[in-house]
């Protein structure tokens, strides 16, 4: 037997000044994004926002549904909206935001499974790591690829 031990590296930054300016463009698109969730029964609004490499940005938000689980993640919408739309542009990022109660929250939200999973199928797809930035209001977490938020990803097919 052989014990193994998986690490992961990010990025931290305490404010948006502090990224770059495409970093910091993405991140205030997925900011604005939370306005456009629809979250009555959380008033959990969380935004997302997709790079493309030529830089053209797309927005999703997470929306509920009173028959829940038919709602869908912030993340997904921006994803299956940029695939769908623009089914041959490579995905080089994507941004996350969350607010509760129209304030951004402190600390980044993390993508739950089924998100990471799809972020990670778009990186596959687009063939280059997608830099994924998970902001909160006091702490932005910025990781260079999918792997790092979901090691051993399922790519078998």
């Amino acid at each position: 037997m052989t014990s193994k031990e998986i690490k992961i590296a990010y990025v931290e930054f305490d404010s948006l000044m502090q990224l770059d300016v495409e970093d910091r463009v993405l991140a205030q698109a997925a900011i604005a994004a939370t306005g456009n969730s629809y979250a009555p029964y959380s008033n959990f609004n969380v935004g997302a926002a997709v790079m493309f490499e030529d830089g053209e940005v797309i927005k999703g938000s997470n929306q509920e549904n009173a028959a829940y689980p038919s709602g869908l993640c912030a993340e997904r919408t921006a994803l299956f909206y940029a695939s769908s739309s623009r089914p041959d542009k490579a995905i080089k990022a994507i941004a996350i935001a969350a607010a509760q109660n129209g304030t951004l929250c402190s600390t980044p939200a993390t993508p739950c499974g089924a998100c990471r999973q799809v972020m990670a199928q778009y990186q596959l797809k687009s063939g280059i790591p997608m830099r994924v930035l998970l902001v909160g209001a006091d702490v932005i977490w910025r990781f260079e690829k999918v792997d790092d938020l979901l090691p051993l990803i399922f790519d078998s097919i």
